[in-house]
């Protein structure tokens, strides 16, 4: 028996001979007695987890892209053969229709807290469901936000689909990457941040179990909602201002584009007097980036190089 432990994630893979793998899905544990044939994954950094470990051959489509984000050059070239089965959260008919085997979702990425697309809702038609880690914290206790959890995903993927040395090629890749990064960077007191994801009225950010407050931590600042015991959800432009950010991290996806978000804050009296305002210091990662999946060590580079060029 092979026993993998990162961050609360855990994979267990019993011998070849018995051809069966068992991970832990939040609070669930699936076990598989054969790979998944036709497997289907919601939203693009998901999607994307799934074609760096080689697996679109054992998909029937994707879900939850069109509907809000775009997909870049690499990406259109990895998914040129699979259809896009919905533009936004899937319903239980369009999964079942596909005649999948497999659903790679999470909470708030493709399934809702008591909606129709659920575990238990595929359950009966043979599909079976691998949650997002970093998404758990919709149904569970978890820790906060790590890039530990987008590790641990890849692995478990790995065992499902009995990838597991490219699993572990890639996160070993990851980390040495990251590792060989963090060690020349130079940084002083954490960095303020503060993540604008979208609205106006009131803004959308990232709390304490959001990939970006991980992400600027690696970077060398501290998310200023850090404390906030969210995921992504909704704070008032009061608390930004009593929290004066040195950084404003944009994410950019939607019809309002990162440009356009900069210049709402630039341009409204109220932030006049934000630090990060005055010295007009943001930094835009797409949403691919700002979510858990591969290009999470990208984004704390282009974070770090954002923080400390000065």
């Amino acid at each position: 028996m092979k026993t993998f432990l990162i961050s609360s994630a855990l994979i267990i893979t019993t011998s070849a001979a018995a051809a069966e793998t068992t991970v832990q899905s939040c609070n669930r544990t699936i076990t598989f007695d054969t790979p998944p044939e036709r497997a289907i994954s919601n939203d693009v950094n998901l999607t994307e987890m799934m074609l760096v470990l080689g697996l679109a051959d054992r998909m029937v489509g994707y879900t939850g892209i069109s509907g809000w984000k775009t997909l870049d050059e690499d990406m259109r070239a990895g998914v040129e053969e699979l259809p896009e089965l919905s533009a936004k959260y899937p319903s239980k008919e369009v999964i079942v229709g596909a005649d999948a085997d497999f659903f790679f979702a999470g909470w708030n990425y493709g399934m809702k807290v008591g909606g129709e697309v659920t575990p238990e809702t595929l359950a009966p038609f043979g599909i079976e469901v691998y949650e997002l880690t970093e998404s758990c914290t919709h149904i569970m206790d978890t820790d906060k936000a790590s890039i530990d959890m987008m590790y641990a995903d890849l692995l478990n993927l790995g065992a499902i689909f009995d990838v597991q040395d490219k699993a572990a090629e890639l996160v070993d890749g990851y980390q040495a990457d990251l590792a060989a990064f963090t060690d020349v960077m130079e940084t002083d007191e954490p960095l303020r941040v503060f993540v604008y994801d979208s609205g106006e009225d009131t803004p959308f950010t990232a709390g304490r179990y959001a990939m970006p407050t991980a992400l600027i931590e690696a970077a060398g600042g501290v998310n200023i909602m850090d404390d906030f015991e969210k995921s992504w959800a909704t704070v008032t432009w009061e608390e930004v201002v009593e929290r004066n950010p040195e950084v404003i991290v944009i994410v950019n996806y939607g019809e309002v584009t990162a440009d356009q978000k900069r210049d709402f804050m630039m341009s409204n009296p109220a932030f006049a007097d934000l630090d990060a305002v005055k010295k007009d210091r943001f930094v835009t990662l797409e949403y691919v980036e700002a979510t858990p999946g591969p290009r999470n060590i990208q984004a704390i580079k282009k974070l770090a190089e954002a923080f400390w060029a000065e």
